[in-house]
């Protein structure tokens, strides 16, 4: 399993690479640069042409990758171009934020998901579970920026019971975990359904039954023991989208947490600042992967086994 984890962290060098490549050559053919964003009063062709000389703008985008790209692999991701700040500082003073989020966002979906699945999955057919369907489809159909538009309204506005924006205190915590968790939420809930009702139709659950096991343990223990893979890659899924993202509820409801900091940094054509979300998120989506297939062999002892290297595996068959 050692190895196994090895192997898939070595795999995320590659994907750094492609993910930067893609985005930087994509920030160089949008219109406009960081001087062209600065507010300068009386600034003269000369003042311009040497501005442009200092962010290295005069230089081929082939050459500010590679500059770009030699300084990462030292670990220096730079210095924000509009804030002049270190970009390692500005990210790693969001993130918590963008973290909190996520994780609210996966506990509401969690907690909520798999007993609806599970509910929807022992009344399959019945009026219940087309109920819980019909609920699964409407949270993975309502756009999150839209529903928060109307949660603002409702709740801000006009009741005035939550803040409509900020990252100050609880209530602040609730909309924007509602926004980001009900896609999670009915995403989890198809899944468990749909996995929960095949493992009810197995032949060995009426073994358990005959035995007189209650139905209690038969779920926790025996259904939910084989359905949990597909449900985990559903959970894992939805909380790398919550981080990764994350910048569309987080620019909405004033959320200072990283998708919101890289959404500032198109606006001002920051490329340093820019590539520096992309690179760190892109790390944290790839660990968050990993970290999901590890726990599948907790879940799972049969794939904790395929993990293992192939030598060790063939000497014991030996």
């Amino acid at each position: 399993m050692i190895f196994y984890t090895i192997r898939r962290i070595l795999m995320l060098i590659p994907i750094l690479i492609a993910v930067s490549i893609i985005v930087f050559f994509l920030l160089d053919l949008a219109p406009g640069n960081i001087v062209d964003m600065m507010q300068i009063e009386n600034l003269t062709q000369e003042d311009y042409e040497q501005l442009l000389r200092d962010y290295d703008l005069d230089k081929t985008v082939f050459y500010r990758y590679g500059k770009y790209m030699f300084n990462l692999l030292q670990g220096d991701l730079g210095t924000s171009d509009a804030a002049n700040l270190d970009v390692w500082q500005l990210y790693s003073s969001r993130f918590p934020n963008t973290l909190l989020l996520g994780i609210s966002s996966l506990i509401f979906g969690s907690v909520f998901g798999v007993p609806l699945g599970i509910f929807a999955a022992k009344r399959s057919g019945t009026l219940v579970d087309n109920a819980v369907t019909f609920v699964t489809i409407v949270g993975m159909s309502i756009p999150g920026f839209w529903l928060a538009l109307l949660l603002m309204l409702q709740f801000s506005l006009k009741w005035q019971w939550l803040p409509p924006g900020g990252n100050e205190g609880f209530r602040a915590l609730i909309m924007p975990t509602i926004c980001s968790g009900l896609a999670m939420m009915a995403g989890t809930t198809r899944q468990t359904r749909s996995s929960v009702l095949e493992q009810l139709n197995a032949d060995y659950l009426r073994t358990a039954r005959a035995k007189g096991v209650p139905e209690k343990v038969i779920t926790r223990k025996h259904v939910l023991g084989n359905a949990w893979i597909p449900i985990l890659t559903t959970i894992g899924g939805g909380l790398s989208f919550a981080i990764g993202g994350s910048a569309i509820m987080e620019a909405v409801f004033t959320w200072r947490g990283v998708g919101a900091l890289a959404v500032d940094a198109v606006i001002n054509r920051d490329f340093t600042m820019t590539m520096g979300c992309t690179i760190l998120t892109t790390t944290m989506f790839v660990l968050i992967q990993l970290l999901v297939d590890l726990l599948y062999a907790l879940a799972d002892p049969r794939i904790k086994s395929a993990y293992a290297r192939p030598k060790i595996r063939r000497r014991s068959e030996a």
